[in-house]
């Protein structure tokens, strides 16, 4: 473990434990995790960090997914389908990364964010169960569909680039099975715990994790993430909206300083 106070340890736990919180409800807690280990660990290479945080990251996610799936209506075999296909998805656009410059995407993304926000908001029945006017059966093209574009697109996204997969990831598993909000999320983090092993057992290949530090982060991650998949399960699609609008603002909020001071 690197040699860190133990007030930034504890100022890193909590983020965790926070980042998970956010995780496990839409979405997006890596705005929070990656910022924290970077300002934490100023000193460390980039590299040793991205590994750090998708150790801390997994811990989270799965204890979340577990959470959902032992009380949530996940089909877990489509989840696993469309988390393979976002595994590949990120590989993908981990290979393109290098020759493409985020300041060329951060005005994309915000200007989909934004879309996707003024969406939720003129749709107050969007991801509600009172609001899905479409019940019949998820057809065999919707489930293409989702694996394909969601799985393959936003994994591709995700590692092209990165910020606010999970939150794309509920939105469109939303959009595209007609899932409420909860379930969606439920299955984003089957999805996100697929793509977070393959990223994780690359950095581990290279020897690029601070497994102790990840360790003791990972517990708080842990006891954040399934403090919000239950807060999520208990209070329903209605809070996990408000959530997500938060979390699409932040989101917006960061691309625009980034870009601003780029």
């Amino acid at each position: 473990m690197p040699d860190i106070t133990l007030t930034t340890l504890v100022l890193l736990c909590l983020a965790a434990a926070a980042a998970g919180w956010i995780d496990a409800v839409v979405g997006g807690g890596g705005l929070l995790l990656l910022p924290a280990l970077l300002l934490g660990l100023p000193n460390v290479p980039a590299a040793h960090v991205l590994g750090t945080n998708k150790a801390v990251a997994i811990v989270g996610t799965s204890g979340a997914a577990i959470t959902y799936v032992r009380r949530a209506p996940v089909r877990v075999g489509l989840s696993v389908r469309v988390g393979l296909m976002a595994l590949a998805g990120s590989m993908g656009g981990a290979f393109f990364a290098a020759g493409i410059s985020s300041e060329v995407l951060r005005p994309v993304i915000m200007v989909a964010l934004l879309g996707v926000a003024a969406f939720v908001l003129l749709r107050p029945s969007f991801g509600t169960a009172a609001g899905d006017t479409d019940t019949r059966p998820v057809t065999r093209a919707r489930i293409v569909t989702a694996v394909v574009l969601v799985g393959g697109g936003i994994g591709f996204y995700d590692g092209l680039f990165g910020p606010g997969t999970g939150t794309f990831l509920v939105l469109a598993l939303t959009a595209v099975l007609h899932l409420d909000l909860v379930t969606a999320s439920a299955t984003a983090k089957i999805v996100n715990v697929c793509t977070n092993a393959g990223a994780l057992a690359m950095f581990a290949y290279q020897g690029s994790v601070l497994w102790q530090l990840a360790a003791v982060m990972a517990l708080f991650n842990l006891a954040g993430a399934m403090a919000g998949a239950r807060m999520a399960l208990d209070r329903g699609s209605g809070f996990v909206r408000a959530v997500l609008l938060t979390v699409v603002f932040a989101l917006v909020a960061k691309l625009g300083y980034d870009q601003w001071t780029a």
